[in-house]
């Protein structure tokens, strides 16, 4: 189908473009076309069903009034609520989402970064990837307006949106130990990521400081393997020789595959093994397990992430201020416990 054009609706009402143009976007008020005239273009663009070409118009006043987001797993809960509320914020604001998805790939963190750019997008909100650090430096060196949420790298000046893991670890882990539990294990992703290694530190130093701690408690996962490393994990975890009472898992994905291991094993959840998962799953409303686990507040990491976008992109121009740079680290919630 042809795309109508400013162009065409002057052709059909014998005007200049420019005349077409003035009404259409919305710059007829000062008089310069007469009130009849301009409700004659009007008329004539809605009944052609003529389209603006923001794309046309972005590159004639550098502004798409778009946001590029890249999430690590669109596939998992936590990332799609976040989206979700990303986009909502994002729309008060008069901006729209290209959203992408990288599955904790730094080759596609790349290609995305690449892709996003050239649909000319404003500015970037990314949960970037293990090694991606010189990707989001690129974008800082070329002032390019972004934004890191749910993850951060603590060497680079940039601004971030991220939740307080170490001590929702600890909290977690204190919540296992009033429960009774002395073996308590952790299954978490392999990586250097920084929320990765707080999750892992929380772990370590409340057991440690409850006298509990078992390095060979923790299994670590490749997200490339995860199948087959969780088999493995659990399997370990489970034998006689660990006598392993509780487990914390560091995500949801992990938590959700652990766990069909453990009751396809007939592990009696709660009554032999307690558990404390990171984020919830859709499949916990569907159990009658009872599943505690760490909510992350994530309509206020959307909130504040596209806050933080939209005061740089008002500043697009100006050079980034080392006093610029803002971590806002929110709080998280001990939830379903027993």
């Amino acid at each position: 189908m042809t795309r109508i054009s400013m162009k065409d609706i002057a052709r059909e009402l014998g005007v200049s473009i420019a005349t077409v143009s003035l009404v259409l976007n919305g710059k007829d008020k000062d008089g310069r076309v007469g009130k009849e005239m301009a409700e004659k273009i009007r008329r004539k663009a809605k009944e052609m069903n003529y389209e603006p070409n923001n794309l046309a118009r972005g590159l004639r006043i550098g502004v798409s009034n778009t946001i590029g987001l890249i999430v690590a797993d669109i596939s998992n809960l936590f990332f799609a609520n976040l989206a979700f509320h990303i986009q909502e914020q994002a729309e008060k604001f008069g901006y729209s989402v290209i959203i992408t998805n990288t599955n904790e790939s730094n080759l596609k963190l790349e290609k995305m970064i690449t892709i996003l750019k050239n649909k000319l997008v404003d500015g970037f909100i990314i949960v970037p990837t293990e090694h991606g650090e010189s990707l989001i430096q690129n974008l800082v060196k070329r002032n390019m307006p972004v934004v890191l949420i749910d993850r951060y790298f603590p060497n680079l000046n940039v601004s971030s949106v991220i939740v307080d893991n170490y001590n929702a670890s600890k909290k977690a882990l204190r919540c296992l130990i009033n429960q009774g539990c002395r073996n308590i294990g952790l299954v978490i992703y392999k990586s250097d990521l920084q929320h990765m290694l707080d999750r892992k530190k929380g772990y370590v130093d409340e057991l440690q400081n409850a006298g509990l701690y078992n390095p060979a408690l923790i299994k670590e996962i490749n997200y490339s393997s995860i199948t087959d490393d969780i088999t493995i994990a659990m399997e370990s975890l489970l034998s006689r020789e660990n006598e392993v009472d509780g487990i914390f898992f560091a995500t949801n994905t992990l938590s959700m595959l652990s766990i069909k291991y453990m009751l396809d094993m007939n592990i009696k959840l709660y009554e032999e093994i307690k558990v404390v998962c990171f984020d919830k799953s859709d499949a916990f409303d569907f159990t009658s397990l009872h599943i505690s686990y760490i909510q992350q507040p994530i309509a206020e990491m959307g909130t504040n992430a596209v806050g933080l976008l939209v005061e740089q992109m008002k500043r697009k121009s100006v050079e980034r201020k080392e006093d610029e740079i803002k971590i806002v680290e929110l709080q998280t919630f001990l939830m379903n416990v027993l």
